[in-house]
């Protein structure tokens, strides 16, 4: 804590730019010099020596804190404010000195308003406002006028402030890591880890502020569309729970109390939400925080947010007629984008498996897959009639893509290996109606199989057929990726369309290879088809589960629940939980199932992957106020990081790490 002498100090320091007959009658403690950075008119980032004393805190208007009010915002301002005086609180944006008349941006989080220091401007006033850089912290009292030349791209373009008092509430006393203006231009893009380690100046500039501001307008449409219109009762579940085998590792937390026993962060509120079910709640949200310990991506976190919801005595139509209303509300409020009134697009999983290889197609282009196996089952090309599945596509005007694209170390080639296959087979379709290839291709096949591959694609003269053959899940994979490679690199894909489309009928269970045994494809909880269940085993029905795909990208998945103890139990045995495994994971909801649990049924959203596409953003990251690196660090608090013996002997652990992670650093 500082001395009361270092703090008497430090207020006759910092009062020097309040009176200036001070001045004369008290000395400056000599200050050490400090390196100072702003942005300039052209963007450059200027990094000069400064002295703080004379430049920066002696301009600090107030000792120590003060809370300065405010009478509007600066994007608030507006030609209707004309002649009134008005008091603004911000940062000053960029200022421009035009010799004797200076221009000061400054911005709050409303937007931007420019203040101008008139040359008839009292003596502080000009002194001050002469000295802001980039970043401070000002509070400006002025009178609103008229701009002489309205700026139409701003919101506040038309009006200024005439600055008659300028406080310095705070300074910038180190390098800025960049430029935070939208005026200023940076030299290249930032990085991202550069974004992340200065997190908090990142948050600052209005592009990302913005994001998050919509990511605000999502969540507030979702609350008064649930809560105000439908009866939704929003419920917090726990943080703290029990581990459950969902798919994923669990984050654990040790007990301090119960020493050798673990809570585990959710996955999901599953199982909560299904009980409040079961407790006569009818209608449950919840933007719900959730963990997932796995490999991260662009549109991954280690820590994500659900929209939740889960409704008793509601069908699956009632439940995807609710739904798309939501969604048409969150798209309309947050991003100004009117999907239309009638229902979203719809096929079934084994439609969209078959059309486009993908149980979240993209649909705003075509190129859908057409199936060919049974034509050239008995062709003398092994490599067609000897696969389990042939597919291909159609791009039309082929002469797009050359030859050596679609050869071995072609960038179209190299997509359907990455995705597993060996390659693909490109023919083409002549103007004659004739199709042409590589010799062995066309030798293996018949004048008859060449029309029916030309009836059954759809293709036209000029159009390029690519195809794959081999196993249905690496034909289905690698199509996939070429068609999606194609419709970026050709263009197909418009921009501004928002397409979305249903998908359902998905299977109840999938065969785990590595296992051995049959898996739950959404989750054990899912219902099967009543239809199904009558007349199949398990292990083929189909389940009642419904996903909502935006743009090619899953942002919400649901089903309805088995309800129903002896259900459960039956699921339980087909995907391997025996019955005392049930009881020790799941006892708690069998337990629910037995004393009357209503049909229900629910979905959830990912919250920070739909603000991610509905803003635009090239990552989850970008949308998430504090986020983790690809290697799930927090770059800004330095998380996570090594504790003290002390704290692991409550917990009764002991780490296995010779030194931690801070040590090193702090070695190093």
């Amino acid at each position: 804590m500082a001395s009361s002498g270092s703090l008497r100090r430090l207020g006759r320091m910092v009062n020097l730019g309040r009176h200036a007959s001070l001045q004369n009658t008290r000395s400056v403690t000599a200050t050490p010099t400090r390196r100072f950075v702003h942005a300039t008119r052209t963007g450059a980032v200027v990094d000069e020596s400064m002295d703080l004393a004379s430049t920066g805190l002696d301009f600090m208007t107030h000792s120590f804190l003060h809370w300065t009010p405010r009478t509007t915002h600066c994007g608030e301002i507006t030609a209707e404010d004309a002649s009134k005086t008005h008091t603004i609180n911000g940062w000053v944006d960029r200022y421009r000195n035009m010799g004797g008349l200076l221009f000061l941006d400054v911005r709050d989080h409303t937007g931007i308003v420019q203040v101008v220091v008139d040359d008839d401007a009292s003596e502080h006033v000009a002194r001050v406002g002469d000295r802001l850089r980039n970043e401070w912290v000002v509070s400006i009292t002025g009178t609103v006028r008229n701009r002489k030349d309205p700026n139409p791209k701003m919101k506040t373009g038309a009006v200024e402030l005439s600055a008659t008092n300028i406080e310095v509430l705070n300074v910038v006393t180190k390098p800025l890591p960049f430029a935070l203006s939208e005026h200023e231009e940076q030299k290249e893009d930032l990085r991202e880890e550069l974004r992340m380690k200065n997190r908090v100046l990142d948050l600052r500039r209005p592009a990302v502020a913005n994001k998050l501001r919509m990511r605000h307008e999502i969540t507030k449409a979702v609350r008064r569309f649930l809560e105000d219109e439908h009866d939704f009762v929003e419920v917090e579940t726990p943080i703290l729970t029990k581990s459950t085998p969902e798919g994923a590792r669990d984050y654990l937390v040790p007990s301090r109390i119960h020493h050798g026993e673990w809570y585990a962060l959710p996955q999901s509120p599953q199982l909560f939400k299904q009980m409040l079910m079961i407790a006569g709640y009818d209608k449950y949200y919840q933007i719900a925080k959730c963990f997932r310990d796995e490999d991260l991506r662009a549109d991954r976190q280690p820590e994500f947010t659900q929209i939740d919801m889960e409704m008793a005595f509601m069908s699956q139509e009632e439940i995807m007629a609710l739904v798309e209303g939501m969604i048409r509300r969150v798209f309309k409020d947050a991003a100004g984008v009117d999907v239309g009134e009638g229902g979203f697009n719809r096929m079934t999983y084994a439609e969209a498996m078959g059309k486009y290889g993908s149980d979240k197609p993209d649909l705003r282009f075509g190129m859908a897959f057409s199936d060919i196996t049974g034509i050239v089952a008995d062709s003398s090309f092994k490599v067609f009639s000897g696969a389990d599945k042939v597919k291909g596509l159609v791009v039309s005007k082929g002469e797009r893509i050359s030859n050596s694209r679609l050869k071995n170390k072609g960038d179209v080639f190299g997509k359907a290996q990455e995705a597993g296959a060996p390659g693909l087979i490109p023919v083409r379709v002549e103007e004659g109606g004739e199709l042409t290839g590589a010799k062995a291709v066309m030798e293996g096949l018949t004048e008859s199989h060449r029309k029916s591959i030309i009836e059954q694609t759809g293709a036209a003269p000029g159009d390029l057929i690519v195809l794959i053959a081999g196993d249905e899940g690496v034909v289905n994979r690698a199509l996939d990726r070429v068609r999606l490679y194609l419709g970026h690199a050709l263009e197909e894909i418009p921009h501004g369309e928002h397409n979305l489309c249903w998908i359902t009928d998905w299977p109840l269970l999938e065969w785990n290879e590595d296992d051995k045994r049959y898996e739950s494809l959404h989750h054990p909880f899912t219902a099967p088809n009543p239809d199904d269940l009558e007349t199949l085993p398990l292990e083929q029905c189909r389940a009642v589960a419904y996903d909502l795909v935006y743009n090619g990208v899953e942002i919400g998945g649901g089903s309805l629940r088995i309800y129903r103890e002896d259900v459960q139990t039956m699921l339980f045995d087909a995907i391997g939980i025996g019955e005392q495994e049930a009881q020790e994971k799941f006892g708690h909801l069998l337990e629910s199932l037995s004393v009357g649990a209503p049909p229900h049924g629910g979905i959830a959203f990912g919250l920070d992957r739909l603000a991610m596409l509905l803003s635009n953003s090239a990552s989850i990251r970008d949308v998430i106020a504090f986020p983790k690196t690809t290697q799930a660090q927090c770059l800004l608090t330095k998380a996570p990081s090594g504790v003290g013996d002390d704290q692991l002997d409550e917990l009764a652990l002991k780490s296995d790490a010779s030194k931690s992670k801070v040590e090193e650093e702090e070695e190093s």
